[in-house]
Order: C-alpha cells, then structure tokens, then sequence
C-alpha cells in the first residue's frame, strides 16, 4: 500500500484565470509598495560629496610650475638612477607578508561580491531521505499503516528564484562589489605606503654614509693638527696644553664614526625588513648611488585631477557607493520578497515500485513574505545605514582636503628646504674660509689651537647641517610623489550587467 504526495497551494489556485491571477497580484504588490513608501517616509541621509573645485588652492600654488606630464609614473622609484634601489623595491613589491596579507582581503572581499551574487540565478538543490517511522494507532493515517513501522522514501528536486521587483539583491551585489573595488584599491595604497617607506629608508642610508665621509675627513684634518701640533710643541711655539686639546678632539670624532656605523647598521636592517627578507640582506647592501633630482613640477588643475590619483582618495570613494546601495537594500526590506518555488521528486513506502509514475510528488507556486510589524528594526536598520552613508561621504570629503593640503605642505617644505639651502651654502663657504685663515695663522703662530678648533666645528657643523637638508629635500621630494598617488592611475571597474551603475544618493 502506497501513500500519494500532495501538491502545494497552487492547486487551490486552479479555479481562477491566469489573467486575473497577474492582474491580482500586480495590484496587491502595488499596494504594498505603497505601504513600503509610507513607512520609510522622514528617513533621509544628510551628508553630500563636496565639490573639489571649491577646494580653492591657486594662491598657495603660486609660482609653483606646472606641467600636464608631472604626475608621478608607476615605476617613479627608478627617477634616482640607482638599480640596488630598483631591485630593492621590486622585492618588497613582489615578496612583502603583509602585502600577500592584503592580496589575500583583497580575495575575501571579491568571494563576497560572489556570494552576494548568488541570489539573482536560481537555485537547485537536490534532497532525498529514508527514514523509518512508527505512525500512531490514532493519529492522521488510517489502518493498516496506523501502529505499524513503516519506511517513507523520499527523493526531490527543488528550483526556487527571487523575483528582486525592489532591487534589493542587485543593490547587495553592487555594494559588495563597490567593497571589492575599494580592497584592490587598498591593495594599491600598501603598496605605495611600503615602496615609499622602503626608498625613505635608503634615502637616509645614503644620508648616513655622506656623514661618515664628513667625519672621516675631520678625523683626517684633526690628525694633521695634531701632528703640527706636535712641531710646534717640539719647536716650544706651543705648550702641553694645545697638544692635549689636539689629541682630546681625536675620540670624539671616532665615537661619531662609531655612532654612524651603528645608524648605517640599523638602516640596512631596516631595509631588510621592509624587503621581507632576514637581516643578513642588509649586510649584502652597497652604498646608494643616487643621482641628483632635477626642478619640482606639480601637475595641472591639480585639486581636481587629485582625487583620482591617490588611492585612498578613490578607495573612499568607492566606499561611499557602498554605502549609497546598502541604503537601497535597507529601503527594499520594507517591501515583500516575492519568490517562486517548484519541486519534482519521489515519495513512497518502503522500496517497492519507488522509481514508479505513481510515487511522483509536484508542486509549483509563488511566496510572498512581507514584514507587517518588526517593532522599528527596519526603520532602524535604514537609519543606520543612512547614517554609515553619511559617514563615508565625510570621511570621503575630509580625505580629499587632507590631499590637497598635504601635496601643499610638501611644495611648502620644498620651498623652504630651497632657501634654507642657499643660506646654508653661503654659510658654509664663509665658515670654510675662516677655517682657512684660522690654520694659516696657527701654522705661522699668530692664533692659538682653541682659536682653530672654534672655527673647525662651525666647518663641520655647517657641512653636516648641509647633508641633513639634502637629505630632507629629497624626504620631501619622496612625500610629493606619495602625496601625488605614487603614480596610481584607476581603470574604470567591469560591473556584471544585472548591476545598477548609478551613483549613490541620498533619497
């Protein structure tokens, strides 16, 4: 004896006409729209991207030259001519952990636009159970069956799809692909905050060696005073008193050289470290031959041009659009899911004759949900979100300022580090000239050894002061090519086709 599946509710709805089943239908999810509307009526965001072109910047870019070319290039390490440098970058660029950690969200974030996805193709599922069931003497199911143990086979096939009327899922997919965009874009902006920390690192090792060479060639001219020193105590033009002086500025100068080694040390170590490699790297490092950068350029109609440019720029960017369609998915809650649903299958008694025409079970029909009373967590969950909108668009406007001031302050610093620099020159060649004189009259006795030894730190204060704005110069010159996006240029993105590309808004 078998048991017949049922068939779902369409078989209630066999009695009307298709016709008037759509027309039915359409009317019910009209007033439900309706119903939708009035619920989130009073829910806005606030928040609205600023115009960059208000962002007036002209004054404080006076006199600076500009060029349509001066956007940095992709590869603009390679500006300072040193292939030690170029290799050094490519190995972070290619073996970094944390760079391979952000390649991996990177991955994450567009498995979850797949995801996000799923929901505008159909879905299958296959089922299929054997169990064995005692049924009640006094239950539904009549005798024979009724106090027996039976076992009930069953075997299915179930098709279901969304109809998204509201646009709820498309949004979802969008947003979560709007986040994808803005993680590869992330992905770009490590790899300039690396690259810039790596070339900042060598820039200063560089530094580190001009000052050993300074210091070598003051341990060089202090011995030679110390050697007329010694004729002219011999000579008795001097007494012990100067030779001791002499001979006491020798430590000094070789705990400098100690003090730079070290420094050197630790920036090759550093080096080493930015590079994903161990610190017996560093120790395989020459020492950086860099070639002098040329005149500062900064690009045209530079405010507006910026915020496509930086990566962080256009990261907010994209995440002010996912913001904009998770306000569209909170807003289509408030409206029904409408669903349909099919099934084919098997269900029988036992084994015998299961794989018959008799043991098919069918259904198909529609499935409407739609939240009547949720206590206020849909107008919250709106209002939440709307709120995240309004977050990421200041925080969207408040990047692109921090842009523009920042490429600012390093044309700044530039222009001051450039005076200094002058003024600094100048110093040093009247310091060095005083030197001079101050040895010729030590040397023909007509000034003692304090006198010379004055004038000799001034020499070797100015000329270290030299290589430290040399030095930040080029800091500088680094921090504009970052502050311009390090050569990051963005390619629109390639959205699936069911996906809206309109802008968010704020309705």
């Amino acid at each position: 004896m078998t048991i017949e599946g049922t068939t779902m509710k369409h078989q209630t709805n066999a009695q009307y006409s298709a016709v008037p089943a759509i027309f039915r239908t359409g009317v019910l999810l009209v007033s439900l729209g309706l119903i939708g509307c009035a619920t989130t009526r009073g829910l806005r965001t606030q928040a609205h991207i600023a115009d960059v072109r208000q962002i007036h910047a002209s004054a404080s870019l006076k006199g600076v030259s500009l060029s349509p070319a001066a956007w940095p290039t992709r590869e603009w390490w390679k500006r300072f001519g040193d292939p030690q440098l170029d290799r050094l970058v490519d190995n972070t660029l290619r073996g970094q952990p944390r760079l391979r950690a952000a390649e991996a969200r990177v991955r994450a974030a567009e498995s979850l636009a797949r995801m996000a996805g799923a929901p505008l193709y159909p879905s299958v599922n296959a089922h299929a159970t054997s169990e064995r069931e005692r049924f009640s003497e006094r239950g539904t199911v009549p005798p024979p069956i009724a106090g027996s143990w039976q076992t009930i086979t069953k075997a299915s096939l179930g098709v279901g799809y969304a109809l998204d009327f509201w646009g709820k899922n498309r949004a979802a997919l969008s947003a979560a692909l709007d986040r994808a965009h803005a993680t590869r874009i992330d992905l770009q902006s490590a790899r300039l905050m690396l690259s810039t920390a790596l070339v900042r690192a060598y820039l200063r090792l560089d530094a580190a060696y001009a000052q050993r060479d300074l210091a070598r060639s003051a341990l060089a001219q202090r011995q030679k005073i110390l050697q007329l020193t010694r004729g002219r105590v011999a000579a008795q033009l001097d007494s012990r008193l100067q030779l001791t002086q002499a001979e006491s500025a020798l430590p000094a100068i070789r705990a400098r050289l100690a003090a730079i080694a070290g420094t050197i040390a630790l920036l090759r170590n550093q080096i080493a470290a930015l590079e994903g490699d161990g610190p017996d790297a560093g120790l395989t490092l020459r020492r950086p031959h860099l070639v002098i950068a040329g005149p500062v350029h900064i690009p045209s109609d530079l405010p507006v041009d910026l915020i496509g440019r930086r990566p962080d720029v256009v990261a907010q960017r994209w995440r002010v659009e996912a913001a904009g369609q998770d306000i569209k998915v909170a807003r289509a809650q408030f409206y029904p899911d409408v669903s349909l649903n099919a099934f084919v299958g098997l269900q029988r008694l036992g084994f015998g004759r299961f794989l018959s025409a008799g043991s098919r079970v069918l259904g198909v029909g529609p499935a409407i949900s739609l939240p009547l009373f949720e206590g206020g967590r849909l107008r919250g969950n709106l209002a939440l979100h709307q709120a995240g909108y309004d977050a990421a668009v200041e925080c969207y406007n408040a990047t692109v300022l921090a842009a523009v001031h920042d490429v600012v302050d390093q044309l700044a610093a530039l222009t001051w580090i450039d005076r200094q620099k002058r003024q600094q020159s100048q110093a040093l060649a009247l310091s060095q000239r005083a030197y001079t004189l101050a040895t010729d009259r030590y040397r023909n006795g007509l000034t003692n050894y304090l006198q010379v030894l004055i004038v000799e730190g001034r020499v070797l204060a100015q000329k270290s002061r030299l290589i430290q704005l040399d030095e930040r110069r080029r800091e500088f010159r680094l921090n504009l090519i970052r502050a311009l996006g390090g050569g990051y240029a963005p390619t629109p993105p390639v959205r699936s086709p069911e996906v809206s590309t309109s802008r968010p808004h704020g309705a």
